[in-house]
């Protein structure tokens, strides 16, 4: 038997999408749904029993459709033993997810590797969520370390000292400052409003401007994610959803606004805190480096907004968005695993 090849992989398992890097050279990005036919007709129709990410949401109707995360984790991670059968169930869809990621970053042929990986998590995930992780990729992995995902992202951009990442996700914003060392907890904040927040505030004011507009979460955040602004755009946003079965373009200009600005308040108060509990000696040059990354730091003014905040209530604030939004945080956990030495490697997989 041919000996494996080694394949680092970095994965960024989130709420709404899931994203993997390898030293390969491929990067994937699947959204996280995970779907199995309804019935013996849909499972005729579809020729599969489990369906993934895009193909899962384009025939939706005729699924069980699944997210194994929720707010950044695993569903019932915290408290597994007052669900154990819904968390049996999310583990399984979650392992499915994995696998289906290996799958395609080694084209159906995982044998042929020996696979080791980081996953990015939230900032302040709990303990159980981890080692639920680390049971998930057993099998699929031959080794794995789950690291901080805003850390991941520092990580991959070599910015490791006096920067604060701002990890914006679907379902936690992440705050983590960097001081040349791997982060503690009082370095790191995470909140609960972001993504999914955002949605859900958009969809109550659409509804509530127009009740007899008839649409989904999923359309109001598919829009969002295509218009995303807080300001300097002044053009109006239009939406077109069906009224009584008619498609109609609505004005939604303010309140797509209304509702990305409804994540800054916790954002800026978590940058107020680990600025202000800095080394005082070296506060000036982490307000130089404030970094937004994840899907909501493609929000059009928002880096301005948050400067705008810094300067009333820090006296100064300077913040940049990563280039890559969707992969760097896979990218930051594929740098950590090949970079990791090999002596690490080689302990993790004694038996213990």
């Amino acid at each position: 038997m041919a000996e494996q090849k080694v394949l680092n992989v970095g994965i960024d398992f989130g709420t709404s999408k899931s994203v993997i890097a390898c030293d390969n050279g491929l990067r994937i990005c699947v959204p996280s749904y995970v779907g199995f036919p309804k019935d013996t007709i849909s499972k005729k129709m579809l020729g599969k029993d489990v369906l993934f990410g895009e193909e899962a949401l384009k025939h939706r109707l005729a699924l069980d459709l699944y997210r194994p995360l929720d707010v950044g984790v695993l569903k019932y991670s915290s408290e597994p033993e007052k669900f154990p059968a819904e968390y049996r169930q999310t583990t399984d869809i979650a392992r499915r997810l994995l696998e289906h990621l290996i799958n395609l970053v080694t084209e159906g042929k995982p044998e042929e590797y020996s696979i080791r990986g980081v996953i990015g998590t939230p900032a302040l995930a709990t303990q159980k969520n981890n080692q639920a992780l680390i049971e998930i990729a057993e099998g699929l992995l031959d080794s794995v370390l789950i690291a901080s995902e805003p850390f991941a992202v520092a990580f991959g951009l070599n910015m490791l000292n006096n920067t604060l990442i701002i990890d914006i996700g679907a379902g936690t914003t992440d705050l983590c400052r960097m001081h040349g060392s791997f982060p503690t907890e009082e370095d790191q904040i995470t909140a609960s409003k972001a993504g999914d927040y955002v949605d859900q505030v958009l969809f109550s004011l659409v509804a509530n401007k127009y009740p007899e507009a008839n649409f989904t979460v999923n359309m109001i955040k598919n829009f969002k994610e295509d218009n995303a602004v807080i300001s300097g755009n002044d053009e109006k946003l239009l939406i077109t959803l069906p009224i009584k079965g008619k498609p109609t373009e609505l004005d939604v200009t303010d309140e797509l606004k209304q509702a990305c600005r409804s994540i800054v308040v916790e954002i800026v108060a978590g940058i107020d805190h680990l600025v202000s509990t800095y080394d005082p000696e070296f506060q000036d040059e982490l307000k130089e480096n404030i970094i937004l990354a994840g899907g909501g730091s493609q929000i059009i003014g928002l880096r301005e907004e948050i400067e705008r905040h810094m300067n009333e209530s820090l006296g100064y604030g300077k913040v940049r968005k990563v280039t890559d939004s969707v992969y760097a945080g896979a990218n930051g956990a594929l740098m950590l695993c090949k970079e990791m030495p090999e002596e690490y490697w080689s302990e993790l997989n004694q038996p213990a």
